[in-house]
């Protein structure tokens, strides 16, 4: 039976960002009007998890996540076999537990991330987003000034290096702060783990205002802290949030499906 707008209800988790929405079924299927409520949602909140989910098939999910837009397929990180685009989030590692927008070293980053937990520890590994347009906003007028003007450098890490790319493969310029293509809601578009320097400084001038910015990031007033269900499926927009992990699972085993949607040129 397919799911209808009349049964889904959303319920906000945190005071920066973060929405559970519940009565949806998405292995039995969610009509076009049900789709926009789960849609306008995701735009009121910048993250929301599906609770029970664990019926939906890899092949289900990258069929929901078409409906979202084009799927990407990462440069350099291999999908599940026989499902491309869809690939394995496991264990945390640094790169995972440092505040980041996902591969933002690319010209087109990726716009949405979608990710079902499908192995669980019993504690540990939850995931934290940070509304970087609220982190912009509470900025001074002075520094939010400053920062309009910018644009920074952002390289890909070492794991790109290790797949054969070449630093020119994976170095780009963003705006420092750049606007939502659907709101128009600025936000900060710098990250711990692929920004380089701001674009023209030298990297010793650039760590100061980058630490404060990466510093600012994290406040927990900016932050919704997600602890995972088997079944939850979380969808975030890239274009308005940074995330991490936290990496206290003890070596406890930890799986989830990633699928990420096509985005713009940040602007």
């Amino acid at each position: 039976m397919t799911t209808t707008a009349s049964k889904v209800a959303v319920e906000r988790r945190a005071g920066a960002l973060g929405a559970l929405v519940t009565g949806v079924d998405l292995a039995a299927g969610i009509d076009d009007e049900t789709f926009s409520v789960v849609r306008q949602a995701f735009l009121d909140h910048q993250v929301i998890c599906l609770r029970g989910q664990e019926n939906l098939t890899p092949a289900g999910q990258l069929e929901f996540a078409a409906r979202w837009g084009t799927i990407s397929i990462h440069p350099y990180v291999a999908s599940l076999e026989g499902h491309p685009g869809l690939m394995r989030i496991y264990d945390p590692n640094p790169v995972t537990q440092t505040w980041h927008a996902d591969t933002t070293h690319t010209a087109r980053p990726p716009g949405i991330t979608l990710l079902l937990a499908r192995t669980i520890p019993p504690y540990g590994g939850d995931t934290m987003w940070s509304n970087i347009q609220r982190v912009y906003e509470d900025l001074s007028p002075g520094l939010r000034g400053t920062l309009d003007g910018l644009r920074a450098v952002h390289r890909g890490t070492e794991l790109a290096a290790s797949a054969g790319l070449s630093e020119q493969d994976v170095t780009v310029t963003h705006p420092v702060v750049i606007h939502h293509p659907v709101t128009g809601r600025p936000g900060l578009y710098v990250n711990g783990n692929y920004t380089a320097r701001i674009d023209g400084w030298t990297d010793e001038e650039s760590a100061p205002l980058l630490s404060f910015l990466y510093a600012r990031v994290g406040r927990p007033e900016y932050v919704y802290r997600h602890h995972w269900r088997v079944g939850d499926l979380v969808i975030w927009d890239n274009r308005a949030t940074q995330h991490a992990v936290v990496g206290d699972t003890a070596g406890a085993e930890r799986t989830l499906h990633r699928v990420t949607i096509e985005g713009g040129e940040p602007a």
